[in-house]
């Protein structure tokens, strides 16, 4: 039985410079994400890593090797964990800025409930994840 990955035709130069491009975008969105307060790093970087990966594999590979931003991506990689600290910060960021649209706004309810249940639905998918934390660093493979 043949389990290896399935190859994947080369792209074109315009593809991948365009994939380039985007991952350029999204890692310096991720790099934003750093250092703002409620902008988020980790799925900017996990976009960055996935159009690098067709693109640009030494800077994905750079990426996923990286001493801070490296433990994160592999561990959602490898089994789509999420670490507490990134989960509560998550969440707690999602509650603040419903509480900042409801101060703030002047909308319908309905608004508001669809707000609410987006959030919500947010929320749970992270909250439902497995802990990266309980993986542990020594169990995620460094990239090659």
């Amino acid at each position: 039985m043949n389990t290896a990955p399935p190859k994947r035709r080369p792209l074109s130069p315009l593809k991948r410079h365009m994939l380039t491009a985007l991952g350029m975008v999204m890692l310096g969105l991720g790099a934003l994400g750093a250092v703002l307060p409620l902008l988020p790093t980790t799925p900017f970087l996990l976009a960055a890593a996935a159009c690098f990966s067709r693109s640009f594999p030494r800077l994905e590979r750079w990426l996923l090797n990286h001493k801070r931003l490296g433990p994160p991506l592999r561990a959602w990689r490898q089994s789509g964990a999420i670490s507490r600290r990134a989960k509560a910060m998550a969440v707690g960021a999602m509650l603040v800025s419903y509480a900042i649209f409801l101060v703030t706004t002047d909308v319908s309810l309905a608004l508001q409930a669809l707000v609410a249940v987006v959030m919500s639905c947010c929320s749970t998918f992270i909250l439902s994840r497995p802990n990266a934390d309980a993986i542990g660093p020594e169990a995620l493979p460094q990239s090659r």
